[in-house]
Formats: C-alpha cells, structure tokens, sequence
C-alpha cells in the first residue's frame, strides 16, 4: 500500500510537471522582426505591456529570414509565431499557402486602414520611402522631388538607393522620368532601367536603416531614397540632413503568423495588442513611423505629427503591394542581372 502511495505520489508530480510546462509553452511566443531600433520600439510599445498585461512572455528573435520561414512551415518545425514582413512578402506567402488566417474576433479590422490588412496579415506599420540630402554638401541648392536623383549637374554626389528587388526604386524612376502616379503599374520596367541607367555609376546602394543613415549623415551620398524614420532619426539627433515628402513613396510591413506556429492563440491576442489604436500611436511616438490604426492619430505627439506621412497624404502614392506581390520575382531576376552589368 506504501509503494502504491508513493508511485501515485511520483506520478501526480510528473503530471503537474507536464500540465506546467504545458502551461509555460502556451504561455509564450517568438516575435521575429528586423532588429535595430525599430525591434527595440516594437519591444518597448508592444511586447513589454503586452507581457504585463497577460502574462505571456514574448522571447525576441530575428532578423526576419524570408526563406527560413517557408523552410520552416514546409518541415513542420515553425519555430516562430509572429513575424515582421513587408508587405508584399505578406500576401505573396499567404498565396503560396505559408500563413495562418488572422482571427478578426480579437484583432479589430474596422480599425485599421483597408491598405494594411489583409485575412492573413495586419500591418506592423507604415512609412515613406523620401527624398533626403545632406545640406552641407548641397548648400543652397535644395532638391524637392525624385528629379532631383537624376540631375547630376545641380546636385552633384552620390545618390543613395536601396538596394533590393522591391518596391521603390522603380517607381521613383519612373515618377522621374514623367510617368504620372495613377499610371505607374504595370510597372514599365524596360523605361525604369533605362533611367536607371542614367546615373548607375552614381548610385551607392543601402540594404539596412543603420547604413542609410551613415552614407547621409557623413555625406558619402548627397541625396537618396531614405525610410522616413532613419531621416527623422538622424534630425533628432543634430545632422544636418534635410527631406522632401513630394510623391513620398508609401510601403509598410505586416505581422504575420506563419502556419503551424506552435502559439497561435497566444500570437493572435499579441497581433490584437499591437494593432490597437495605444499599441500603434505608442509606437509611432518613438519611431516616427505611421499607425495602421486610424483611431490612433489623436493619440499621437503633437510635436511629431509633422514629421509623419500621415501629413503628407495629399502628396503620397501608395506602392502596389498585390502588384509585387505576384510580379516580384521575376523582376528580382531582372533586378540582379541588371545591378551586375
């Protein structure tokens, strides 16, 4: 009868030890994103209070890994549960069969601008793609829209460009070379290359925000096409860079739940609290990136606002996230060849 006790005893602990891990497992989640001060806002608005409030820890990882996310879903090992992308990375995945549909009974849909959600993704945030230049080595000549990046006499230097197969840098060739905003897409890619062309040996290419700042702000690049943000950032902080919003370029990332994650429930309760109107406008506040959440615009610093593209929509153009979303890569075929010739 003792040994009966005290096996029933053993076996109850290694029950409540199963039931508490059990427990602990669902109560987390992995939250993927780019790193950087944008992850450590997304930390700060987002996971922190949203821990707080629930209980649920949120374990950072990153950078956000395209094919390691499909390499994932595809074994049935998904490590993560919400993943930072662009958008046109969002709808495309979501075709390709890569993403949970998102649970609108906890995530307010109503609430957010119809151009950044979709039935498997919310937007993180939005931002501009702008005109920035360096003013100490521009002087009194102020560029003011995407002409600027190809007249080389009256705004001589190197022009700073991103360097990926997305959306952006055709567009604004194309904005430069006269093609009006409502009759960019199809994207005319032989006309884009072509005006490319026109200053390749002019172009100093940025694949991160860290790196755009650096060509700006230490006038390696005179001017260039610069995330609203990383320009605001480097104001903030005293250099001396100037932008201009004309035909700012609109692109935004979405969070995302890859299929199968282990916290699904757990990722959905976190997409809701970071797509809230407070979650949103928290983290505009320390970024200088646009709220999906509509509700969100009164909530945020009046002395920011201006430094938003949600003053400048008037002057906006929208990139077609579907468009690149089904073209995007055979243009990054092209895209590569071209940047190697």
């Amino acid at each position: 009868m003792l040994l009966s006790k005290r096996v029933t005893a053993v076996l109850s602990a290694s029950l409540l030890t199963l039931a508490c891990q059990a427990t602990q497992a669902a109560e987390s989640l992995n939250f993927v994103s780019w790193g950087g001060t944008t992850q450590d806002a997304q930390k700060q608005a987002w996971a922190t209070p949203f821990s707080k409030a629930t209980g649920i820890k949120v374990v950072q990882d990153g950078p956000t890994d395209y094919g390691k996310l499909k390499a994932m879903v595809e074994s049935g090992n998904v490590q993560w549960d919400v993943v930072d992308v662009e958008a046109d990375f969002a709808l495309r995945a979501a075709s390709e069969g890569l993403l949970e549909p998102l649970d609108f009974s906890q995530i307010q849909r109503d609430k957010i601008d119809p151009r950044f959600v979709s039935d498997h993704g919310v937007g993180s945030f939005f931002f501009s793609f702008v005109l920035g230049y360096n003013e100490g080595k521009l002087g009194a000549s102020k560029p003011t829209d995407w002409t600027a990046l190809f007249d080389t006499k009256t705004y001589p230097g190197k022009r700073a460009l991103y360097k990926w197969p997305s959306p952006g840098v055709l567009e604004l060739a194309l904005l430069a070379d006269g093609v009006a905003p409502d009759k960019l897409y199809p994207l005319d890619l032989d006309r884009a290359f072509k005006k490319l062309d026109t200053i390749k040996q002019d172009i100093v290419w940025w694949g991160g925000g860290a790196q755009s700042q650096q060509l700006l702000a230490s006038g390696e690049a005179s001017l260039g096409q610069f995330w609203n943000g990383r320009v605001y950032a480097l104001q903030q902080d005293g250099a001396p860079v100037g932008v201009s919003w004309k035909q700012n370029l609109v692109m935004a990332d979405f969070l995302v739940v890859p299929k199968g994650a282990k916290n699904k429930d757990a990722a959905m309760k976190f997409l809701a609290n970071a797509s809230s109107a407070e979650g949103q406008a928290e983290f505009a506040n320390k970024t200088a990136y646009a709220p999906v959440n509509t509700d969100s615009l009164a909530k945020l610093d009046k002395d920011l606002a201006p430094n938003l593209p949600t003053a400048y929509a008037r002057d906006q153009v929208t990139l077609d996230f579907a468009y690149w979303a089904k073209n995007g890569q055979a243009i990054a075929a092209r895209w590569n060849e071209w940047l190697v010739k």
